[in-house]
This record gives structure tokens, sequence and C-alpha cells, in this order.
């Protein structure tokens, strides 16, 4: 067996990290991509590596005998590498694929051990290396029928979006026997070649291959081994995370992105919280009959949305403003207040980074489970000389929950005491208690000390849209953050979604319904395992004391090194270092993720 790795391209796309390097010679933590696969095929007793060099190709040489590589490597020039395309660079290689069995690599590839033995180990002798299609994939798709034929090869121009739940991505490794390219891909190469030129991709050989009654060849399916494609400087900060060279450092490299996990193969996010039962499809298919108007039109001003959310959550239009997510409310509403100002800690952190340290009091319960009441915030502020409360209710991470006839009085005491009371209720609608909500024009009106925060991202199961509001009585200041915010601050299609999201009311009943249900069984479910202690909550989340003598970093290296499965560690925020935050998403994944932790109890 031999190795054939196409390293001629200029990698245009990594821009300045290629002006003095070739593609292949671009460094992933330290270690440049040929260096990482040349010791990786070291490993495997190859007879050769046949490597065909084009640009910068003296440089590149000269580096890979610095590597202490003891296989024997043969180059090949491919002199013309700026005019061609990589089906020109394999056409030179093509005395060598008929000379010995052998595994073909793009250069610009990542990916760990497990990917080359897949292939050396399956008994099958021409095998081409695809992977369940992912949203971070670009590049040759497949279709497979039940026994791994490859039932056709779907190109960029063929690429359906609609269809993607069918198709496998080619990974651009490959096994070739020689018969195989004796008799199929080197006769076929020479005709297609001879018939459509030297600029062209050597995967549409093997399209035309497939289309034979015979066509040999058969992919090989990944099942969660980890691989990369490098184009561009986002693939190598991707990379960086998930091929860290050791576990500690990779964890936190991947915990520290704060989202984007869409990227990352086959990772199920349980840290980030939204509503696993909203929209439904209906909702979504309207959105897409809009996309090509919304994508190219310019999105209403403030005043308009505003109109939009006053509908939405009935309220007068003063009363109320649409943020680029709650984030950029809580923003502009700290830098709005000033004096001593009350907070629970721990507890969602956007609020106390927002406002001096200083100008804080931190109220901090005593219970282990972080559960509070409004006559214990009541009872520590009263005597502190706060000019401002902010209760997040319920709490994160805790899911501490006060109900609303004492939310109620508690907006009354805060009046009495001329305090602000500034209440992010962006969980509440997963509370049991029904109408929970103060987002209301007569608790308003009544109330110009009261502020109501509410993340449409995470309530209404929509992140991506990037949607908040924040209704108060007080319209001075309502209409002050009208004018430090951005006159465009939210897109066109977060306002479409303002336009059309009252008319999907009974949905949105429905899946609160169906959550609540989910979460009562999921807990039960997760204390089952005997690793958590799960803490009640009125959240579409769980704080969980571990239970089996891992640490939380231990338990969040666990799953997500051995189940890809991301949860939040609360080390940071509790001083014991065995609390943990899971998000409840929907059956099927929270299914997983108690299998995840089965398998952890089954391994002690």
């Amino acid at each position: 067996m031999q190795a054939v790795i196409l390293a001629a391209g200029m990698g245009k796309r990594l821009k300045g990290l290629t002006r003095s390097n070739t593609k292949c010679m671009v460094k992933v933590n330290g270690v440049s991509l040929i260096d990482r696969m040349l010791h990786q095929l070291e490993k495997k007793s190859l007879s050769r590596i046949v490597i065909v060099v084009g640009y910068m190709a003296e440089e590149l040489i000269s580096y890979i005998s610095t590597l202490g590589i003891k296989t024997p490597i043969e180059y090949i020039e491919n002199p013309v590498y700026y005019k061609t395309n990589n089906i020109y660079s394999l056409a030179l290689a093509k005395k060598h694929l008929c000379s010995d069995d052998t595994l073909l690599f793009e250069s610009d590839l990542i990916f760990e051990d497990e990917v080359i033995d897949l292939l050396l180990e399956d008994p099958r002798d021409t095998l081409a290396l695809v992977d369940k299609y992912e949203s971070w994939m670009d590049g040759t798709c497949v279709k497979l029928d039940e026994d791994d034929n490859i039932e056709a090869f779907v190109t960029k121009d063929r690429f359906r979006f609609n269809k993607i739940r069918s198709y496998y991505k080619t990974v651009n490794i490959y096994k070739f026997s020689r018969h195989f390219s004796e008799t199929h891909y080197v006769p076929f190469l020479e005709a297609y070649c001879a018939a459509l030129g030297n600029n062209q991709y050597y995967e549409q050989v093997l399209k035309v291959i497939t289309m034979l009654d015979d066509p040999v060849i058969k992919a090989k399916r990944l099942n969660g081994q980890l691989w990369y494609e490098i184009d561009d400087i986002q693939d190598l900060d991707i990379a960086a995370s998930m091929f860290a060279p050791d576990e500690d450092t990779r964890v936190s490299l991947v915990t520290s992105r704060y989202g984007g996990y869409w990227r990352y193969p086959q990772l199920l996010d349980f840290c980030y919280l939204v509503n696993p039962y909203f929209p439904p499809q209906k909702l979504i298919d309207e959105i897409k009959a809009s996309f090509e108007t919304l994508l190219t039109q310019y999105p209403s001003g403030m005043g308009v949305n505003s109109l939009l959310a006053a509908k939405n959550f009935g309220v007068a239009q003063e009363n109320i403003i649409v943020g680029n997510g709650a984030a950029e409310l809580i923003k502009s509403l700290m830098e709005n207040i000033s004096g001593r100002t009350g907070f629970m800690r721990p507890t969602f952190e956007e609020y106390p980074n927002r406002y001096s340290k200083d100008e804080s009091v931190s109220f901090f319960p005593d219970d282990p489970d972080l559960s509070y009441t409004a006559d214990d915030l009541m009872s520590f502020f009263e005597d502190k000389d706060i000019r401002t409360l902010v209760v997040v209710n319920p709490d994160n991470p805790s899911g501490s929950y006060i109900p609303k006839k004492d939310m109620l009085r508690l907006v009354k005491w805060s009046a009495e005491r001329d305090i602000r009371l500034v209440i992010d209720e962006s969980f509440v609608d997963f509370a049991d208690e029904e109408n929970a909500t103060l987002i209301d024009q007569d608790i308003l009106s009544e109330n110009r000390h009261l502020y109501v925060m509410k993340s449409i991202s995470k309530s209404y199961g929509v992140p991506g849209l990037r949607l908040g509001i924040l209704a108060s009585g007080d319209t001075e200041t309502i209409s002050a953050m009208k004018k430090d915010v951005a006159i465009w601050n939210i897109n066109s299609f977060a306002e479409f979604y303002m336009q059309i999201a009252e008319k999907y009311n009974s949905d949105y009943t429905e899946a609160l319904r169906l959550f609540r249900e989910e979460r009562r069984r999921f807990a039960a479910a997760l204390t089952e395992t005997g690793v958590l202690r799960i803490i009640d909550s009125q959240a579409n989340y769980f704080m969980a004391e571990i239970t089996n003598g891992m640490t939380a970093h231990q338990l969040t290296k666990y799953l997500l090194l051995k189940h890809s499965i991301l949860i939040k560690d609360l080390s940071k925020k509790m001083k014991n270092g065995r609390y943990i935050r899971i998000a409840v998403r929907d059956q099927h994944d929270n299914d997983r993720l108690i299998s995840a932790l089965r398998v952890l109890t089954e391994e002690e």
C-alpha cells in the first residue's frame, strides 16, 4: 500500500497565510497539516508516499526533508498548477496509481488516526470515505443506497438544500486498489482529460465510473470520527479547537466560543437555552417563502419594529423597545441607571457585568439549591439603600422561581421605597404557572419603576434572529434607549418574524405544554442514571449536582470528548465544583444525553 497526496494548489482563500507557504504548510496548533499527515502515514508501514507538488514546490520539498519521515517519499511536480485543477495533478501520478494499492489524500485535511484505520481495516479494496452531510461542509456530496453503493455524485451545480438529509459529503480520502486504478480509474481519467481538459476535479471521473453497471467503488461511512477541511482562516480556527494537543485545552477552546456550534461535527449543545418545540415548521416555511425578499430588502426602523412588538405583547408602542437580542437592551438599560444596585448571585452575569462593582450589592442565597423567595429579597435589601434591584425570574443557572403573586408583592414593595425594579423574565413562559408574565399594560402603567426584559431567542426558539424586548411604564427611559441603539438594530428576518408571530400563538401554547411534559420526564430519567441530583427548575434548563465523585470539569470533558455533548460547567459560578447546567431539549436529544450518562455509569 502506498499513499498519494495532492499538494500542488495555492490555497488563495487562506490569503496571507499562504503568501510564503503552501497550503499544507499552514499550522494548526503549531503543527503543519503536511507534518501531521505524514507522521500519521509513517505509522502505517506504507511502501512509499507520493506527493504531487506545484505552488512553492521547492520550499515544500525542503520543509518536508526536515520532518524526519523514514517512509520513502517521491515527488511529482505540476508545473502548471496555477491554470489546472487537481484532476491534472492526479493524472501526473497515474503510473504510480497503477503500480500499487493507494490511499489518496488531499493535503488540506486534518483528521484523527482512526480515519485511516477505517480504510485499512475494511476488507473492501476500493472505497470513498464519506460523512453524513452537515451545514459546515462544502464541496462534492454523494447519495448512497443501503449497500454503500454510490448512487450519484452531487456536484455544486446540482446541490439542492431541500435534499441535504440524503447527502453524504466526500471527505477527499480514498482507497483505490491497483486493479481498480488499472481497469477503471486511470483509463477514464485519461479519456476525461482528453475530452474536457485539465481544469477539472478528479471526483468528476468517479462520478462517471459510478454510472457503470459494476462501478466497483463503494462508500465507507464515518461514524463520529473527527476530520476537517481547511479552506480559510475560520476553518483554521475551528480545527484548532477540534484538534487541540491535549483534552483540557480542547474543552477550554470549544466552551469559550459561546455559540456557532453548528460548525462542529455532530456536536449536541446542551449549554445554550432555547425552546425545543417552537417555532413550528409552518412558521419556518413562511419565512423561507419570503427569504429572497428579506435578504435583499432593508428592515424597518425602530418606530415600526416597536409597533410590531407592541402588537405581539399587548402593550402601547411607547412602552416597548426591540433589541438585537436582549443583550443589546441590557447594555443600554444598565448604562441608563445609576446608584447602588442589587443583584442575585450567581445569576445571568450580563447584568452585573454591565455595572460598577463598587455600586453593586449582591444577595447570595443560603439554600444549597440557590432557591429564594420574594420575602428573602425584601428582607435582605430592606436596609441596603439600593436604587435599583435586578431579578432574573426564573433565575439562571438555578431555575429558582418566584410565583407571579409574589412578584407583584415585590413590585409593590419596590414602589414604596422608590426602587427601580428590573425583571428579566426570559424563561418565565416555561414555568408551570401559566400567564406568569408582568408584560401587561395595566401593570406597566401603574408601575413606572418597573422594567421587564424578555429574550425572544430563548422563549420562542429563534436565537439566530437575535431578538429581545424591554417593556416599561417609564416611557422617558424607553424613548432614550430607542435613541441610544441603532435605528436599524434588527434585520429583516427578525422584523418579519415579529410580523407573523401572532398567527402562531396557539402553536406556542402547545409547544409550552409539550415542553413541560418533557421537562418532567427528562428530570426523572436524569435522576435514574445515578450521576446527578437534579434541582427543581421552572426554566428550560436544570442545575444539577454531580453525585458520582466526578467534578464538573471532568464530566464536561467526558461528555464532550466521548459523546460530542456540550454542557455548562458552573465551576466559575459556584464554590462547589460539582455543579453543571443542562438545557432541556426535545426527547430525541435528551435521550442521547441520558444514554451517555448511563454508559458512564456502566464504565464505572
